[in-house]
């Protein structure tokens, strides 16, 4: 009795038609053919609904699918087949060459007998895609993705200005790092990395002066009296004494840090003097322990027993003015002048 409950179940009309499957898409994916060089194998679609700007509304969008190399083309409106197949000849093969197949969905562009005596004369075979599967152009809906995703955060806050972002983001596309290539787009087909705007591999670094005070990165330095998370990341300044190479220095370095005085020039920083109010100066390593300079002493009291000055430190205001126990003052000379 069961079998024939499940077999009128599953012939049911209403179930057929109501009901949603619970089990994975039927029918597996087929690999499209594996292009030997770049734009010989290209995808095409079109991104619709877009404010106008400069007179545009839609995006042309050709995809590579050896290089994976994108290439937008801002167009007033949804073009026919004729006009599909001049932008294909002005904007592609021009520069690139013919290609041997074109992969589209079902618009009435590709599927036109224009379109399909065009490719016939280059050569090319048209790939259409399954109605309603766009897995079959995944790549090209993939670039849309980011295209659409980048365009709404350069454009957000003037959604008709996307036009003047679409070239850079061409740019930007192609030349990110692919997984899939394990390099950029813009490297696969040209052989060469673009110049970029910020180059950080290296930068030039200045050229210091001998007397010139600098910063020296306290990384891997024995500091003494601070915690190694709340360390300052630059101690100093130090005077320059000598250039060592072209790319050494030699500091002037306290008594009270025990390393060679020689660093490359990575682990310095210029100290730049302030046209305006400089920040207080931080502290001088002493025997191992912060120490700061005293600019000059304005008052001395008594207090239980002991002397107290009251100090005036160099690079801090009045409103820093503190009195501290004379044993703590390490220049002698200070309390004597005064």
């Amino acid at each position: 009795m069961k079998p024939d409950v499940q077999a009128l179940m599953n012939s049911c009309h209403i179930c057929a038609q109501c009901k949603d499957p619970r089990t994975r898409p039927a029918g597996l994916l087929h690999p499209l053919a594996v292009p030997s060089h770049p734009w010989s194998h290209l995808s095409l679609d079109f991104i619709t609904g877009l404010p106008p700007t400069r007179g545009n509304t839609v995006i042309l969008v050709v995809v590579d699918k050896f290089s994976k190399t994108g290439h937008f083309v801002a167009l007033p409106n949804m073009p026919s087949a004729k006009e599909t197949a001049k932008l294909l000849l002005t904007q592609v093969v021009r520069t690139r060459g013919l290609p041997s197949d074109i992969v589209s969905d079902r618009g009435p562009q590709f599927t036109s007998r224009f379109c399909g005596a065009f490719c016939r004369l280059l050569g090319a075979v048209a790939s259409l895609s399954s109605g309603f599967h766009p897995q079959s152009n995944g790549q090209t809906e993939r670039v849309n993705q980011d295209l659409e995703r980048t365009l709404q955060c350069l454009a957000s806050s003037c959604p008709s200005s996307w036009s003047e972002h679409q070239s850079w983001v061409e740019f930007t596309h192609n030349t990110l790092w692919h997984s899939s290539l394990g390099m950029s787009p813009f490297q696969c087909q040209y052989s060469y990395a673009p110049l970029m705007f910020a180059n950080q591999e290296a930068d030039i670094a200045p050229t210091y002066q001998l007397g010139q005070q600098v910063w020296l990165l306290a990384k891997d330095l024995p500091l003494h009296g601070y915690t190694r998370k709340l360390a300052p990341r630059y101690i100093g300044p130090f005077k320059v004494l000598r250039h060592i190479n072209p790319v050494s220095y030699r500091l002037a370095l306290p008594p009270s840090l025990p390393v060679h005085p020689t660093f490359h020039m990575s682990r310095l920083r210029p100290m730049l003097c302030s046209v305006g109010p400089s920040d207080p100066l931080g502290p001088h390593m002493v025997d191992r322990a912060p120490a700061y300079m005293v600019k000059r002493l304005l008052d001395v009291q008594q207090v239980h027993g002991g002397v107290q000055y009251l100090l005036d430190w160099e690079g801090y205001g009045p409103e820093e003015w503190s009195c501290i126990p004379s044993h703590h003052i390490l220049d002698s000379d200070l309390i004597r002048a005064f």
